[in-house]
């Protein structure tokens, strides 16, 4: 469950980067 978690996080916080940084993808 808690790995779950992690990796939602830190999926979500990839895809809010590359949303952010969209000139370097």
């Amino acid at each position: 469950m808690i790995l779950l978690l992690i990796i939602a996080l830190a999926v979500f916080g990839y895809m809010s980067y590359v949303l952010i940084n969209p000139e370097k993808f």
